[in-house]
């Protein structure tokens, strides 16, 4: 259980910097589309819901194969989004 505990902090750390990140773009750097960034904000913050549960309820028999999967899926989005991010100006 420990390892999830940690995988579980990790997931909120990546997403809480990305959030950080787009709410400075938003309130500091002019020329940046509010409703835009605002989407994106909120789109993380689903990325992390769906991540956190998907880590609470992992299939059984075949772990390996679901972290496997899990962390190619999350580093995909994290890829994803921090695009976004820089495409925000």
């Amino acid at each position: 259980m420990a390892s999830r505990r940690i995988l579980k902090k990790n997931v909120n750390y990546i997403t809480e910097e990305l959030f950080a990140e787009c709410l400075i773009n938003n309130m500091l750097i002019p020329n940046v589309d509010k409703n835009k960034a605002n989407e994106l904000m909120n789109e993380i913050l689903k990325v992390r819901n769906d991540f956190i549960c998907r880590i609470s309820h992992t299939e059984p028999g075949s772990v390996k194969l679901f972290y496997k999967k899990f962390q190619t899926d999350f580093n995909a989005k994290i890829k994803e989004l921090t695009d976004a991010i820089e495409n925000l100006k």
